[in-house]
């Protein structure tokens, strides 16, 4: 009996590695917004090693539409500079020597309803990580419980508790992206 709620908890910590997941690539998806979440990808080569940025400057966003970055060293300004140029954030940096200033544009419609699909698409592949989790819990049970010589009633209602989790983190992953959507529909 342990073994197959054992099961069900591995399941659960699975769906909720998921769930973190998407939480993290929403934070890098741009919605028109300053957000200092869009540079948490970026590694910069300081002192002969990859290190990510937020760990070799101050990053703060003065306003809605600007991300202020302010290295601790100073030479490390141009490499910064690099990285920025390298990632694939689309935001040109500007480098006035003490600083680098990244400007975020308006969104066009266009643009806005580009990022919705990207938003949906890391949604659904959470879920589809989510049901992965289902089904190997749901087989690991079988299996455990013929083992076991667990009755078919017991092992139906262990499935049913996965099941129940599958719902509830499959709408947690809804209302996180649907909380994205009108964050970046939002003019």
């Amino acid at each position: 009996m342990e073994e197959l709620k054992q099961h069900i908890r591995e399941a659960e910590e699975s769906m909720k590695k998921s769930l973190s997941h998407l939480e993290d690539e929403l934070g890098g998806v741009r919605a028109g917004r300053a957000n200092v979440n869009l540079l948490n990808n970026i590694s910069v080569d300081a002192y002969g090693s990859q290190m990510p940025l937020n760990q070799t400057a101050n990053i703060s966003t003065p306003d809605a539409r600007t991300i202020m970055i302010k290295p601790w060293d100073k030479s490390m300004l141009e490499e910064i500079e690099k990285s920025l140029m390298k990632s694939n954030i689309g935001l040109t940096p500007q480098n006035d020597g003490e600083q680098i200033r990244l400007n975020i544009p308006p969104l066009t419609e266009e643009r806005r309803v580009d990022l919705v699909k990207q938003v949906k698409g890391l949604g659904e592949h959470a879920k589809v990580s989510i049901r992965n989790s289902r089904k190997d819990a749901i087989q690991a049970i079988q299996k455990s419980g013929k083992e076991e010589n667990t009755s078919e009633d017991t092992i139906k209602g262990f499935e049913g508790d996965v099941q129940d989790l599958t719902n509830k983190y499959s709408k947690a992953v809804d209302d996180t992206v649907d909380r994205k959507e009108e964050d970046i529909m939002t003019v």
